[in-house]
């Protein structure tokens, strides 16, 4: 049984808390430890657990640090449990500059420990099912819009949100990123609010991305576009749609012709099992600990996502 302690009894904190409560399999819930002593002690009431005094007092005492705190707090947090050499989860961005990510990578080389980032969109259900149908997508097309919302804003909505689509993206293309063209605006925080940004990959892939926190409705939708056929994946509402390319017509077949030539796609949209995504990496990440087996999403994954972000965000500063 692995010994587990939050770092930060905020909004995620707090998620992650109640179900690693739940998690009796996987992981004993120590504690957590907050700044905000209210936050924390709000979680020693609903969840009885332990409020630590200290960060250095938490990650003495498990084996696993779940860190949930501030993006700005995250490599401060990281670079302790490293000391300690102890497991890290780190919830995205990795952290927020590319500086302190590459210390990290530096600092996690020379530990034998596990550390796993928190893009959790990895682990939505409808992703899982639509990885069964990607193959070698050659234009991608993503939509992440959300209301407005005070918290996050301490880092653009590249950080915020797009880095989610950015990493999903990397995980599907394993080709190096060619051009990077960028543009966004800065609509009511001091970050920009609204991006869109199209990456080039030396193998020909085009993605073309937009994050938006100034939205009036709630979007996360993926397209992508491949040789043999069409999928929709729409993360917010676990759906998938295949339009799959057959040579023979089927009853739910969509057909066209062009130039006498009819093409024949397959619809599918094949029921998806839900699932808590958070809850799903909390126990991927125990697996990989317990079987000493690759992070589903490693800290290199991390690192390359943030690297493209900033790529992004040096094109729309410039």
């Amino acid at each position: 049984m692995l010994k587990i302690g939050v770092l930060g009894a905020g909004h995620l904190g707090r998620i992650h808390i109640k179900l690693l409560k739940g998690l009796t399999q996987q992981y004993e819930l120590v504690g957590c430890y907050d700044p905000d002593k209210s936050k924390a002690e709000a979680m020693v009431e609903k969840y009885q657990i332990k409020a630590f005094d200290s960060m250095e007092d938490l990650v003495e005492a498990v084996d696993v640090v779940n860190i949930v705190t501030p993006t700005v707090n995250h490599f401060e947090c990281a670079a302790l449990a490293l000391r300690h050499e102890k497991h890290i989860f780190i919830e995205k961005p990795v952290t927020s500059t590319l500086n302190e990510a590459q210390n990290l990578m530096h600092l996690a080389a020379q530990k034998n420990v596990k550390i796993q980032i928190g893009h959790v969109e990895r682990f939505n259900a409808a992703f899982a099912m639509a990885s069964n149908y990607i193959d070698h997508p050659m234009f991608i097309e993503t939509h992440r819009l959300a209301p407005f919302n005070p918290r996050g804003t301490d880092v653009s909505v590249v950080l915020d949100l797009m880095i989610h689509d950015i990493d999903i993206i990397l995980s599907l293309i394993k080709s190096k990123v060619k051009n990077v063209h960028a543009s966004g605006v800065t609509v009511v925080s001091k970050n920009p609010d609204i991006a869109n940004a199209r990456i080039e990959f030396e193998n020909g892939c085009v993605a073309n991305i937009t994050a938006s926190r100034i939205s009036l409705k709630t979007l996360r939708k993926s397209r992508f576009f491949q040789e043999s056929g069409y999928i929709s994946v729409d993360f917010g509402q676990s759906n998938l749609e295949v339009f799959k390319l057959t040579k023979k017509s089927k009853s739910n077949a969509l057909s066209i012709e062009l130039d006498n030539n009819e093409k024949h796609f397959d619809f599918i949209n094949p029921d998806i099992e839900q699932n808590n995504a958070i809850e799903q990496e909390l126990k991927s990440f125990a697996k990989s600990i317990n079987e000493n087996t690759q992070e589903k999403v490693s800290l290199k994954d991390g690192v390359s996502a943030l690297e493209v972000a900033y790529q992004i965000l040096d094109k729309i500063n410039a």
